[in-house]
């Protein structure tokens, strides 16, 4: 059931609030996820704002470049990454770990193998 979070940095120069479902936490094994341990939770463009920190994020794009993985410029932390799902719908991916209030041991967690992609 989708819900509306509030999210962001270490530091807070960068919050957000996003609808959507934690019913479909990730956790993906690619060579970049696998090394920040994040969790990630998909919800469309739209159901995502930006509060503050668009001039406080840098951006680093890898592989096929169709993530844009930004992360506070003040204190590192990726919060969430803009991008495009296969089927052309602008989404954001948000780090689930980044959420205010969530129990992360309570929610379930599917293993997604990345490194084939």
């Amino acid at each position: 059931m989708p819900k509306t979070y509030s999210g962001g940095c270490q530091c807070g120069n960068v919050r957000y609030e996003v609808e959507l479902d934690l019913a479909g936490v990730m956790a993906c094994n690619c060579s970049r996820c696998g090394r920040l341990g994040s969790l990630l939770a998909f919800a469309p463009a739209e159901s995502f704002t930006l509060l503050k920190g668009e001039d406080a994020t840098t951006e680093y794009t890898f592989n096929k470049h169709a993530i844009h993985h930004l992360f506070c410029t003040t204190c590192g932390i990726q919060s969430f990454a803009r991008g495009t799902a296969p089927d052309g719908r602008k989404m954001a991916a948000i780090n689930v770990r980044c959420l205010d209030g969530v129990d992360i041991d309570a929610l379930p967690v599917q293993q997604v193998d990345g490194r084939s992609y």
